[in-house]
């Protein structure tokens, strides 16, 4: 499960099974201090029936469905056909996580303190969230600090099981690597670039009843000298040294120097007016919010491809990315082979090996 639909999107209620579909009755067994019904165990391990209503509700809502409630799922017809849909799958997948898991395990995966710590500083920094806020969406998740540990300590094992058993045999060729490079062109390119100069001047802004209010002289004097000091740079003077003297932007203390920025990262207005420079002219002024700013256009790089030799590291990687699902399914289906598969219910199992051997079509 992706926290990014962890922490967000992953509220676990109860989900039922088609009344068409209905599982026999599957022995109980405690799990956590609960008695829950066991719908197969792997070597061993359980899943339960808890389990896949999480999963299913998870799969249900990353196809924009709206669950308010159980009976939804017995008497909404899209709901029910939707459920029916994507249950074989997730048997299928969580059978392959617990084989993948217990192979990590094996191999002496651990998931420690330190690893769930940056796990979580990670999760912090790239959904942009503070602690408090980590919490509530948490909270708004239905999932406990305890579940979410669970959640990614099974995703490191996986991922250690092919980074030790699936990837270290697998080889890519300097010709392999090289009719990659040719036949992609398109991701290995660097993107076009500027670096600019910007000269700012503000215009004041004063409040009045709690509202801001720009004065129409302040604003003139402002564009006045904005103006005089595009006049000067226009007559050759070091656009610099006008920056050091004239703007009032942070950017001053370097001249004014901007990027080198992406040229498809420009604001649209910003990037139409650079777009008709040449390197060494200057914009009109730009009136915004705050003031009016000239640019002066430093340099322009075009689009260019990488050199292979500079980016082989990342062919390298796109082939293994391409591989790795096909290579990581003939692992499991090894370990399939050598593991203790018990079906506790047999509707389940059916809906289980239909799935699997639609995917081995």
């Amino acid at each position: 499960m992706r926290f990014g639909t962890i922490v967000l999107a992953a509220i676990l209620l109860p989900v039922a099974v088609p009344a068409a579909q209905a599982p026999t009755a599957a022995p109980a067994q405690r799990k956590g201090g609960v008695i829950q019904r066991i719908i197969v165990k792997v070597n061993g391990e359980i899943f339960t029936q808890t389990d896949l209503e999480a999963k299913q509700v998870d799969a249900l809502r990353d196809q924009n469905k709206q669950v308010r409630s159980v009976l939804d799922l017995q008497n909404d017809e899209v709901l029910v056909k939707a459920l029916a849909e994507v249950t074989p799958g997730i048997l299928v997948d969580m059978v392959d996580e617990l084989l993948l898991v217990q192979r990590g395990r094996e191999l002496g995966g651990t998931f420690s303190d330190a690893l769930f710590k940056q796990s979580i500083e990670n999760i912090k920094k790239e959904n942009r969230l503070d602690e408090e806020q980590f919490k509530v969406a948490l909270a708004q998740s239905g999932m406990t600090l305890n579940e979410l540990r669970q959640n990614l300590e099974r995703q490191y094992l996986r991922q250690s099981v092919q980074r030790d058993e699936i990837m270290r045999n697998m080889t890519v060729t300097d010709q392999e690597a090289r009719q990659y490079y040719k036949a992609h062109p398109d991701e290995f390119m660097k993107p076009a670039t500027i670096m600019l100069r910007e000269l700012f001047v503000e215009v004041p802004v004063s409040t009045q009843a709690g509202q801001a209010v720009f004065n129409a002289a302040t604003a003139d004097a402002a564009k006045a000298k904005v103006d005089e000091a595009r006049n000067r740079a226009m007559k050759g003077e070091d656009f610099a040294k006008l920056v050091a003297e004239v703007s009032e932007a942070g950017s001053k203390a370097n001249g004014g120097l901007i990027g080198p920025v992406v040229v498809t990262e420009l604001a649209e207005t910003l990037a139409k007016l650079v777009a008709q420079l040449k390197a060494g002219e200057i914009t009109e002024p730009v009136r915004n919010a705050r003031g009016y700013t000239i640019f002066k256009l430093e340099s322009k790089t075009a689009e260019t491809i990488e050199p292979f030799d500079k980016v082989r590291q990342n062919v390298n990687q796109r082939i293994y990315d391409a591989r790795i699902d096909g290579e990581t399914r003939k692992h499991i289906e090894k370990l399939r082979g050598q593991a203790l598969i018990e079906w506790k219910d047999e509707t389940y199992r059916q809906m289980y090996e239909k799935a699997q051997k639609d995917r081995a079509k």
